[in-house]
């Protein structure tokens, strides 16, 4: 904290800050990370650098991003003795739907300086704040980056979201996103008490791990990632009527149909109802019928 006080700096509630102070925990991460030589590690969300200084002990290079200016001050003063470690003080996110281009030209660069031949794997490792947590794994997913894992610390409700079943109230878009690419698997429950300053809620660490076999069964991610979006702004209803609304211009009431009965999926059942295999042929078979890249 005299370090706060050094840089006249404070924490800001609004870019989501709550710094894990507990080392142990620093170190559970890097465990269930399972960094080695081979990975270049991303980090969103440096602080003061610790779980940095923890990550860079085994990885061949760290991307690490700090938004708040002064904070990014500390980390530079913590790190300076961490060669592999590039530091930037930017946004990860250049909107919502993409990341900032620096940082996927940081992460491809310390990728392309692997030596020939060898293994390019890269992981996230970060206490997320938890205003671009959402983003920043579901757009890391729909990259074509060569990600390995992600260790992360998160809000405990929206691991809960991330692991959902159907039916369930926290089933959604971004459960069926994840669900269908990688395995989800809450780690551990943290109290407010592990964070400075101690948040409202508690949180969670989270492994995901990339499920290539399902992956593989996607026709067309981009395709997938809006009709899971557009059907679960209507969960509630019949999907059969939600999916004819959508895809009104280049679907007849007969190719809506058939689309249905090619995915072995029942007219009468709801998105949110419908396990991630069902959603992924349903959205297969749409796209088939929508053209280059699921135009429509």
């Amino acid at each position: 904290m005299s370090l706060f006080e050094r840089h006249s700096a404070n924490p800001r509630h609004d870019l989501g800050q709550n710094f894990l102070i507990d080392l142990n925990l620093h170190d559970y991460i890097v465990a269930q990370a399972g960094i080695t030589p081979d990975d270049v590690v991303l980090e969103v969300g440096t602080g003061t650098g610790a779980l940095t200084s923890a990550i860079a002990k085994d990885a061949d290079r760290v991307i690490t991003v700090e938004y708040d200016r002064r904070v990014h001050e500390i980390a530079k003063e913590l790190l300076q003795s961490r060669p592999q470690v590039t530091l930037l003080n930017c946004d990860v996110l250049k909107n919502k739907n993409r990341f900032n281009p620096d940082v996927i030209e940081a992460v491809t660069a310390a990728l392309d300086a692997r030596p020939a031949g060898s293994l390019k794997s890269l992981k996230l490792v970060a206490n997320l704040p938890y205003n671009v947590a959402t983003p920043v794994m579901s757009n890391l997913i729909a990259t074509e980056l060569p990600w390995r894992r992600m260790v992360v610390t998160i809000q405990y409700e929206l691991a809960e979201r991330m692991a959902a079943a159907p039916g369930s109230s926290q089933y959604s878009a971004l459960t069926v996103w994840l669900q269908a690419q990688t395995k989800v698997t809450l780690l551990k429950k943290l109290g407010p008490n592990v964070f400075w300053p101690r948040p409202q809620v508690d949180s969670a660490i989270v492994r995901i791990d990339p499920d290539l076999e399902a992956r593989n069964a996607i026709a067309d991610r981009e395709f997938l990632h809006t009709f899971l979006r557009d059907v679960f702004t209507q969960r509630r209803k019949r999907l059969r009527g939600v999916v004819a609304s959508m895809f009104k211009a280049t679907h007849d009431k007969p190719a809506v149909d058939a689309a249905f009965e090619l995915a072995g999926v029942s007219a009468e059942s709801r998105a949110e109802d419908l396990p991630p295999a069902d959603l992924v042929r349903l959205s297969n078979a749409l796209a088939a019928r929508s053209g280059p890249r699921g135009d429509r």
